[in-house]
């Protein structure tokens, strides 16, 4: 593993900025920076932004200073890359619009709310619970959707807004903090509420089903015939049959989210993950009540993704083992 480091060519905020990145490891290169003081919030999606008057220090330290095309084609070579394409789907604007895009009315309420959420998701301790899975997991939805699963298209779309809306590395409380983050931010746009008169934008019982809908993210087991689940729940796992760079690249994502976790630990954890998903593939839907889960629970789920997601699997695990 290399860290490279380009010149400071860069100009923003008035001031000259150089590009720190790694070639292969997303958690080497959090450590190093974390450990040069560079903050989190410097962190953008594949690389860190580093002012003008650090260049020299990271170098010092251990980084490789390349010109500004050869860092560019070191990090376009490895699988921890963003493409434009990604970059733009989970920018601000574009998560703001496609949060207006749910509401038959965006109100000040509205747009706030979404605010708040965007926020959220750009939080910088993120590496892969980041607004780029969120993106990732809205287009997954709309993959669902246009090939025909069943559910509520809008509920779904609601509550994987909010399900790592709350994201402190806490498995369980992460996501029962995120179901009352939605209870807060959606019962005020409920028909009824002060304020809400007139705009169409949920009904009562929505809010609390969206709440519900954040939990099953929790174990991904959705119970049968959940038709609304099975589209969060999928969309949510959406990731695990990606092509073998994209799945690379979250991993190394996680790896690096948890990169307090020493590399033992995190390896004995990881693979027990990586044996409860296994064990849930083959995936086909359940035929009947109290039937064996699997990992997708949707019909197009299932078909799209969990051929892929065995083989991306079935790798990370032997990686490990290596």
């Amino acid at each position: 593993m290399t860290l490279y480091v380009d010149p400071p060519a860069w100009p923003a905020h008035d001031r000259l900025w150089s590009h720190l990145v790694s070639d292969s490891s997303l958690h080497e290169l959090r450590t190093f920076a974390r450990a040069q003081g560079l903050p989190d919030r410097s962190f953008d999606l594949d690389h860190y932004d580093v002012p003008a008057d650090r260049h020299d220090d990271l170098v010092a330290a251990g980084a490789l200073a390349v010109s500004g095309g050869d860092l560019a084609r070191r990090l376009g070579a490895s699988v921890l890359r963003v493409p434009g394409r990604e970059r733009r789907g989970a920018s601000r604007p574009a998560l703001l619009a496609r949060w207006a895009g749910l509401w038959p009315e965006p109100t000040a309420s509205v747009r706030a709310a979404g605010a708040e959420l965007v926020g959220r998701w750009r939080e910088p301790h993120r590496v892969y619970h980041s607004r780029l899975h969120l993106a990732d997991a809205l287009d997954a939805l709309d993959t669902l959707v246009s090939g025909g699963a069943p559910g509520s298209a809008r509920l779904a779309a609601l509550a994987l807004w909010f399900h790592d809306a709350v994201h402190d590395g806490e498995a369980g409380r992460d996501e029962e903090r995120s179901a009352a983050l939605a209870v807060r931010l959606l019962a005020p746009l409920a028909t009824g509420a002060r304020g809400a008169r007139g705009t169409g934008l949920l009904a009562a019982d929505d809010v609390d089903e969206v709440a519900r809908l954040v939990l099953v993210t929790a174990d991904h087991d959705p119970a049968h015939g959940d038709a609304t689940g099975a589209l969060v729940s999928d969309a949510d796992l959406a990731v695990l049959g990606g092509e073998p760079r994209r799945y690379a690249r979250y991993a190394a994502q996680v790896r690096a989210e948890y990169g307090h976790v020493p590399d033992d630990a995190f390896r004995t954890g990881r693979s027990a993950v990586l044996d409860e998903l296994l064990a849930r593939l083959p995936d086909r839907l359940p035929d009947r009540p109290g039937a064996a889960p699997t990992l997708f629970r949707s019909a197009a789920g299932a078909a799209r993704w969990s051929g892929a997601a065995g083989r991306n699997l079935r790798a990370e695990r032997a990686s490990l083992t290596d």
